[in-house]
């Protein structure tokens, strides 16, 4: 009877974001990526969002190692947070490693980790699991999918991917391998990528996007190009660099990041830019527009991003004009659209033209859509089925293609983060559930609960009203007060009379409280919080947070 295998999925299941899944045998623990989540707008001042860390801390002393797939900050962007915490060498490609390293780097925590890359084709055998590593095509270079051999037989994790037969940089899908593995060995269970689940068709080609670029920069000729996208897609940013150099143009960047993975990307021969065609940010004012491109960050319309700074005429290098053509080479994750349309307006009322990809074509995803996903289950056909990465309802739209093509639906099984599995002689089962909830990052990490979260949105939607009153309990009377003091809740030099009013009824119960012989400062500070958010309620039909603030003199 072979060891049994428990997978355990601490984030990316139900979310965009988050990924990372715990798989043991025996005593040995291997963690599957480890990403955060950007907040959304019902988390007020949060940072970013990391998984619940507890069940890997609580065996520290058996994780063998950690694995990436990608250098996508939703796979990698939660190692500085957990190196804290635990030692553990990484795995994953030469330019996953570099995107990894410098946010380690940037949290002095090298000592932490040790790197160590792993070509196409590679076999790494840590703990008592195998890890093949196989090329994939995703939105940045050198994306692997893992083959987790162990003693249950094969586990294949995608990683994100879509099947690009005509990648930018030539490095195809290895899809002969899969298919060799999954009709040899055979694939036990199949972790894939779920986030274009529910998108018809197939995606489009990568290099579709150069060609759009081509024409782009050929209608826009004696015009001062900005382009932005995301600095890790370093496919994205040859094939913006060819258009502009074909069409006799400079390279510039703008963006801290941008700089630093171009700069990587060339030493890893992924980006192929002469070095007489870059030029620093700083001379580009003394060139002529038409002999100008920029690749900048900020395509998510981020604050203070470089594109922001430029949109809200605030950039230190560049002052967006009438001669200038943005082109946004992305499309707004969701949650973003808001910000990407604040800079779209700021950068149209400085006369710029925007282009973006509701105009032109001027972006692909990075993930498979149905018809890819329908090929890669068929290619793969696994015993066991579990859809990962993304919102529920991308993970029910995969199940539901994946038995549209043949997957017996009891063997599916669609989780959420904290569920855990067991894969053994009989079979996957649900075998327990694990603490999988967000972790707020606000400046430290635990800086933030749920309550936190829950007060700043009351401040944020309804205000605050703050009550002072000193009292004597001895001679049960007031002393000073009560003072009202509010934020958000009125404007408190317009609402003179309502603030006395409020001030009247507070007195009163306070009195009340008094003479009845209260002498707990806690039971009085209820009894204001009650009059005063009574009163509000009745009104104003508000809610604001009421603070109490009971003095005993």
């Amino acid at each position: 009877m072979a060891l049994p295998v428990t997978l355990t999925f601490l984030g990316g299941l139900g979310e965009i974001g988050r990924n990372c899944t715990c798989v043991e045998v025996g005593d040995d623990l291997l963690l599957v990526d480890c990403g955060l989540m950007f907040p959304g707008p019902d988390m007020p001042g949060v940072d970013l969002v990391l998984p619940d860390f507890t069940y890997v801390l609580e065996r520290a002393d058996r994780l063998r190692g950690i694995v990436l797939t990608h250098g996508h900050e939703d796979h990698v962007g939660g190692l500085a947070y957990l190196l804290r915490e635990v030692s553990a060498p990484l795995y994953g490609s030469a330019f996953t490693l570099g995107l990894a390293r410098n946010r380690i780097e940037e949290a002095g925590l090298l000592g932490r980790t040790s790197f160590h890359p792993t070509a196409d084709g590679s076999r790494v055998q840590i703990g008592a699991i195998e890890c093949e590593f196989l090329a994939t095509t995703h939105s940045v270079p050198s994306g692997q999918a893992l083959v987790l051999r162990t003693p249950q037989g094969v586990i294949l994790h995608s990683g994100d991917f879509k099947l690009d037969t005509t990648p930018v940089d030539g490095r195809r899908p290895d899809l002969a391998r899969m298919g060799a593995i999954a009709h040899g060995e055979g694939v036990r269970v199949l972790l894939a990528d779920s986030t274009n689940a529910d998108e018809s068709g197939w995606s489009r080609s990568e290099s579709s996007v150069g060609r759009v670029l081509y024409e782009l920069f050929h209608e826009h000729q004696g015009r001062r190009l900005i382009t932005a996208c995301f600095a890790s897609h370093i496919h994205r940013i040859q094939q913006i660099a060819d258009a502009a150099i074909e069409h006799g143009r400079v390279v510039a960047t703008l963006g801290i990041s941008m700089r630093r993975n171009i700069r990587m990307a060339r030493e890893l021969g992924l980006l192929d830019i002469p070095e007489s065609s870059l030029v620093d940010i700083e001379d580009v004012k003394d060139l002529p527009p038409g002999k100008v491109c920029v690749v900048s960050t900020g395509s998510q319309g981020e604050p203070m991003s470089a594109l922001s700074l430029m949109a809200s005429n605030q950039s230190k290098w560049i002052r967006i004009g009438p001669d200038d053509t943005v082109i946004l080479s992305s499309t707004p994750i969701p949650g973003n659209e808001h910000h990407v349309g604040r800079v779209i307006n700021g950068l149209t009322k400085l006369g710029a033209e925007v282009v973006h990809s509701g105009i032109a074509d001027v972006h692909a995803s990075g993930h498979a859509q149905r018809e890819e996903l329908k090929l890669f289950q068929t290619l793969i056909g696994p015993s066991w089925f579990v859809p990962v990465h993304g919102e529920h309802r991308h993970l029910v739209a995969h199940a539901d293609l994946a038995e549209a093509v043949g997957q017996d639906p009891d063997r599916i099984l669609v989780c959420e983060d904290g569920d855990q599995l067991t894969l053994d002689d009989d079979g996957l089962h649900r075998s327990g559930r694990v603490s999988a909830g967000y972790l707020y990052v606000d400046g430290i990490v635990g800086d933030v609960g749920q309550g936190v979260l829950r007060d700043r949105k009351v401040l944020a939607e309804e205000g605050v009203v703050v009550v002072i009153v000193a009292v004597d309990l001895a001679a049960r009377s007031i002393v000073t007060g009560p003072e009202l003091i509010t934020r958000g809740w009125v404007y408190a030099p317009e609402a003179e009379d309502l603030l006395d009013e409020a001030v009247d009824a507070v007195r009163e119960q306070v009195l009340d409280a008094l003479e009845a012989g209260t002498e707990d400062v806690e039971l009085l500070a209820q009894r204001v919080r009650r009059a005063a958010g009574r009163f509000v309620n009745e009104r104003t039909r508000r809610r604001p947070m009421i603070v109490p603030v009971v003095l005993e003199v």
